[in-house]
């Protein structure tokens, strides 16, 4: 059981809303940070008093509350150096970037300098913690933005190159991450970017049917990534612990920083309705978070 402290705000949180019926009650919020109230006997690895930072499981009730239960092993000690607005930005991007480049796209640490990974979409929330992880290990990042503060927000981040949506075609890398709300759209230019034997990975469901033959020619893998498949499946959840560990050791260290860009004050309706009309947008820079009193 935590007691929340700061929550942020995801697609992923819209899209349920969305979904929500009539009368159908929910508790929503995917990103938490906060302080360990108790835990389970079985627990060992986390206990009372623990200042912790996590996603969460899209299967349970959220984040959007004074206090939650969350499975243990889906948490991880909060970053020393992050307040808690800081933190609860970095979780549900954190592991999204963080399996989509180590475990599907399977990018090496210490990799070739000379290899390149295209993160589309460079700018939102995964498209930030995947340039900052693409540095960490060692290969040339290039950053797909359209705006030109979210092109100097790639730069800030480290992308070694940042060019426009429409210019992924142009361009050739080892691996991609398609960061953006929208799959199908970039298919062909994906077929085109993407080297020999290179890898594929997209976030976004595909809209129909898509013909993946385009990778065929060039022996192209493709996956997609889901960040609640861990805990939704039972399929070795405690990894999600395991990465936000080594993300918050990296913050701490100065590898890698937070992209919270935006404080929405305290967690209230009214906060929610600006926040889930400004991820409706689809031009946020990085996250937004709230926070939460602690209770006396």
């Amino acid at each position: 059981l935590v007691a929340v402290r700061a929550v942020s705000v995801n697609p992923v949180d819209t899209k349920l809303f969305a979904a929500l019926k009539p009368q159908q009650q929910r508790v929503l919020g995917y990103d938490a940070a906060g302080v360990v109230v108790a835990v389970g006997e079985k627990v060992r690895q986390i206990k009372p008093g623990d200042v912790v930072f996590y996603a969460g499981d899209i299967t349970r009730d959220g984040s959007f509350a004074t206090h939650q239960l969350v499975d243990s092993r889906l948490v991880a000690l909060k970053p020393k150096t992050l307040s808690f607005e800081q933190a609860a930005a970095l979780p549900l991007v954190g592991l999204a970037a963080a399996e989509s480049l180590f475990e599907h796209l399977q990018l090496p640490f210490a990799a070739d300098t000379e290899a390149s990974l295209l993160v589309i979409n460079g700018a939102g929330g995964v498209g930030s913690m995947a340039i900052q992880l693409g540095k960490l290990a060692g290969v040339r990042v290039i950053a797909t933005a359209s705006r030109p503060e979210s092109q100097a927000w790639c730069r800030e981040l480290g992308a070694d190159e940042v060019i426009d949506h429409d210019a992924v075609a142009e361009v050739q890398a080892d691996w991609i991450l398609n960061a953006a709300p929208n799959l199908n759209a970039y298919l062909e230019p994906m077929a085109q970017a993407v080297k020999p034997f290179g890898r594929v990975c997209a976030l976004a469901s595909a809209q129909g049917p898509v013909d993946i033959n385009l990778f065929k020619d060039k022996s192209v893998g493709f996956e997609w990534t889901f960040m609640f498949t861990r805990a939704k499946y039972a399929a070795s959840p405690e990894r999600q612990g395991q990465w936000l560990t080594r993300i918050a050791r990296w913050v701490d260290a100065g590898m890698l920083k937070s992209i919270q860009r935006m404080d929405w004050g305290p967690l209230s309706i009214s906060g929610l309705q600006q926040a889930f009309a400004q991820l409706a947008t689809g031009r946020m820079i990085g996250k937004g978070t709230f926070w939460i009193e602690a209770e006396s």
